[in-house]
């Protein structure tokens, strides 16, 4: 099996937050000797704080404050026991207080992260399923990743797509007992809600369906009593749903609570629900402060305090309806998103708002997908009415200035969110230094010109871009049916400060993922070949590795070059409705890393590609003493010993047997190997090399063997006299096993490189292990990705948690 070295989800999300925390927006520290909900200091300046999520202000409620000092005067700073031996003497009245704000008993929880560790493992039995939005809040997507250890089936759909939900539901109905759809009622980020009455309904049409919902953010604010937007959704409490919501943010106090129909459930989970079971209980402080906050929920003060935030709520939607900020969700919660699209533009705008004395939250991958980076701004009872009439006309001020200092558009803003884009054209720009020229065939490109920049690299020199238009353009398979792009940029003299080409194609979305996730995926893909599929706009193909895009980096105008490809490539990605935009085959440390980033795409790791370069490589009679002593032994042992077996052929063309017997055995490296899961080729990609005059294939069988028994082949590639591309190769692993067949023709493909004189070996990625021991050079390599959505990732990055979780 093919080792590759896999892209780290925690590596990306780390680069995206040290970005943001190195521009001074991240991981801050408050300052001061006291808060008021209202003011904050940071870095020893005072802002207005719209970053809150205690939207009624009752975390600086004097009752709350109270209650809290008098608990620990008389019971101490905690109660250090488990709730399961004995709890300390205010429980029994918080719970009393709960029961009487919602009419059920609740149980109550440290915080709501280790409440979903208690409840989800408990709640979910071993023959149901689960379906998360993947908006849905981290605590309780991993809280779900302990299921999977059961072998419990856990699903994910696109934020809100009811259409993708009931799909699933049909999927899952004949082999799972209960079907439990998990959400948030009140999104953390962009406000919006759970689309509860439509939900209700496919209950009603699936019986088996029933509802988990993390209410945090809904709480207080909304509902009778102040129960919740879940609970002022629904009504009464139904057996199919059940409710987190929190005795933090909003409620101002600390904890989580736990709500359901069924009793002898409550009475289940409260026994032993994990964190229920083994984490300390409430502080005295904390249970105090809830109590009182109970006094007020069950009082009509609540309803005055829902009413004045109501208000404020109201006032600031007034005024941003008077500007062209992109509000991403317009409705009556407290929480605001405006759109930035860039991390760039996000950046930007968060430091004016900074300077103006504004302290609002940075929206950033992984909460949202990183072209819909924005800002989240909350609404509280501390805050003005003057404060909010400052901060819109400051964010309408600042907008316009941190959209134009960052190159970006109202209209490329508001197309990344899918929102409203006819009333906004895009500007056009005047662009008299640089001239920009595109093309759908490498047939309108000067050989010469395309040679001395691209074409001295792996297969695409002309001749080699050619072979591969005239194989994927018009291919009768849409999985392998490509459209080609190719850029160049020229300054005002014609000369090339940046060419490049792409493809738009369709990618398997598990493609950089781990062999047993692609695996898994095959099994569904037998009956639905599309599945976990993406329409990709990518530098380069995938059938090319390497430097697909050259840019003249001591050239002034190289930054504006790069620039004005990142927007002529996001818009013929929007043109086209691609699902991704892929940057492909960059080297670390590459001289415009932070300006593509800033741009809206993740930096990821590539799989690390080899490459054997030695200006003795012709002789390769004694190969084996330009390697390590230690790799020389192996090269003795394991490929010198096995050479006797062999007899090995060059051929410049196949016979329709030999084409025919080739294609079965790149077939069965293909089935073997996943370690890179794309399509399949079909045949005439095979078909179209035996008929170039720049392809070769290198055979070996066994001694004896007849003619057309070869066991191996390797496809190589010609780019004229400067490098040699083992391109695919085939294997009959049954009747090559013990001979060393994989590593023979990794020898093989060297001394016929060596044999044409040809300085450099493009090895690929995959088994950098073996190439390695045979001298490789390893490179690493990066990708910069742009999403539409982030919900292939994230359901990529389960899966591969779930499969380290088995293993």
């Amino acid at each position: 099996m093919a080792k590759i070295k896999h892209n780290n989800f925690i590596d990306t999300v780390d680069t995206v937050f040290s970005s943001a925390k190195e521009k001074g927006i991240l991981h801050l520290y408050a300052q001061g000797e006291s808060l008021n909900g209202r003011n904050i200091q940071i870095n020893g300046k005072e802002m207005l704080h719209f970053g809150t999520t205690g939207y009624l202000g009752l975390e600086q409620d004097q009752r709350l404050k109270e209650a809290a000092i008098i608990a620990i005067n008389n019971y101490g700073t905690q109660f250090p026991l488990s709730k399961t031996y004995l709890s300390h003497p205010l429980y029994a009245e918080l719970e009393s207080k709960i029961e009487q704000m919602y009419g059920i008993p609740p149980i109550i929880t440290k915080n709501s992260t280790l409440g979903h560790m208690a409840i989800i493992p408990t709640l979910i039995r071993d023959e149901d399923a689960v379906i998360l939005d993947h908006q849905a809040h981290w605590s309780v997507q991993n809280a779900c990743q302990l299921l999977k250890l059961r072998g419990i089936p856990v699903e994910m759909i696109r934020h809100n797509n009811l259409e993708m939900l009931e799909d699933k539901i049909r999927a899952l109905s004949g082999k799972s007992n209960k079907i439990w759809y998990m959400a948030d009622g009140v999104y953390s980020m962009y406000g919006d809600y759970a689309p509860v009455q439509d939900l209700l309904e496919l209950t009603r049409k699936y019986p088996q369906l029933s509802l988990y919902f993390d209410d945090v953010h809904g709480m207080s604010w909304k509902g009778k009593n102040g129960t919740g937007f879940i609970f002022d959704s629904i009504g009464h409490m139904e057996e199919n749903i059940v409710v987190v919501s929190t005795l933090s943010k909003t409620f101002g106090a600390s904890g989580a609570t736990f709500f359901c129909s069924d009793l002898k459930l409550r009475e289940k989970i409260k026994t032993f629900g994990g964190p229920l079971t083994f984490s300390a209980q409430l502080e005295p402080a904390s249970v105090a402060a809830a109590i009182a906050s109970c006094d007020i929920h069950l009082s009509n003060e609540i309803y005055k305090l829902q009413n004045e935030l109501a208000k404020k709520t109201a006032h600031f939607v007034g005024l941003l309806s008077k500007t062209s900020l992109p509000l991403v969700s317009n409705n009556d919660s407290p929480v605001f998103f405006i759109g930035m699209g860039t991390p760039a533009t996000a950046y930007n705008f968060t430091k004016r708002l900074f300077s103006e004395g504004f302290y609002l939250n940075l929206g950033i991958y992984p909460a949202v997908p990183i072209k819909n980076t924005g800002i989240r701004i909350t609404i509280s009872a501390h805050n003005q009415i003057n404060d909010i009439r400052d901060l819109a006309l400051a964010m309408d001020h600042h907008f316009h200035k941190a959209v134009e200092e960052t190159a970006s558009s109202e209209h490329k803003i508001r197309q990344a969110f899918r929102m409203d884009v006819k009333s906004v054209l895009p500007a056009e720009k005047q662009q008299t230094e640089l001239h920009f020229e595109e093309t759908t065939s490498i047939n309108n490109i000067n050989k010469q010109e395309w040679n001395k920049h691209l074409g001295i690299h792996n297969i695409f020199d002309w001749e080699g871009m050619l072979y591969i238009e005239n194989t994927f353009s018009h291919n009768e398979d849409p999985a392998n049916r490509w459209d080609f792009f190719y850029y160049i940029i020229r300054d005002q003299n014609k000369k090339v400060v940046l060419m490049t080409y792409c493809t738009l194609g369709i990618w398997k979305d598990d493609m950089l993922a781990t062999e047993s996730v692609s695996r898994q995926l095959e099994e569904i893909r037998k009956k639905d070949p599309m599945h976990m599929t993406s329409k990709v706009l990518s530098t380069g193909s995938l059938f090319t590795e390497g430097q697909h895009c050259y840019i003249d980096d001591s050239h002034p105008l190289a930054e504006k070059s790069m620039r004005m490809l990142l927007e002529k490539l996001e818009e013929k990605y929007n043109m086209l409705q691609a699902d991704m935009l892929i940057l492909r085959d960059f080297e670390h440390g590459f001289h415009w890393d932070e300006i593509i980033r800033n741009q809206g795409y993740l930096r990821i790791d590539m799989p690390e590609s080899c490459v054997i370069e030695h200006k003795h490589l012709s002789e390769y009679e004694n190969y084996g003493s330009m390697l390590s002593s230690r790799s020389r032994q192996h090269f003795n042992r394991e490929i010198l010993k096995y050479e006797k077996f062999y007899d090995v052929e060059i051929k410049e063309s196949l016979n329709q047997q030999q084409l025919k017997k080739a294609y079965q055995l790149y077939c069965n490296v293909k089935e073997h190997n996943m370690a890179i899961n794309t399509f399949t080729y079909n045949k005439i990609v095979f078909e179209n090399m035996n008929n170039g005059s720049n392809w070769e294939f290198i055979i070996l069988k066994l001694k004896d063997a007849a003619a057309e028994d070869f066991i191996g082949i390797m496809f190589c590639y010609k780019n004229s006299s400067t490098v040699y591309v083992p391109q695919l190769i085939g294997m009959d692993y049954i009747t090559g096993d013990g001979y060393n067949l994989y590593r023979q023709l990794l020898y093989q493909t060297i001394k016929r490189a060596g044999a044409l004189e040809v300085p450099r070996i493009d090895f690929g990625i995959s088994a950098t292990f073996e190439k390695k021991k045979l001298g490789a050079t390893v490179i690493s390599k990066i990708a910069y990705v742009q999403a539409r959505d982030n919900y292939a990732m994230e359901l990529l990055h389960t899966l591969q948690n779930e499969n380290k979780a088995t293993r």
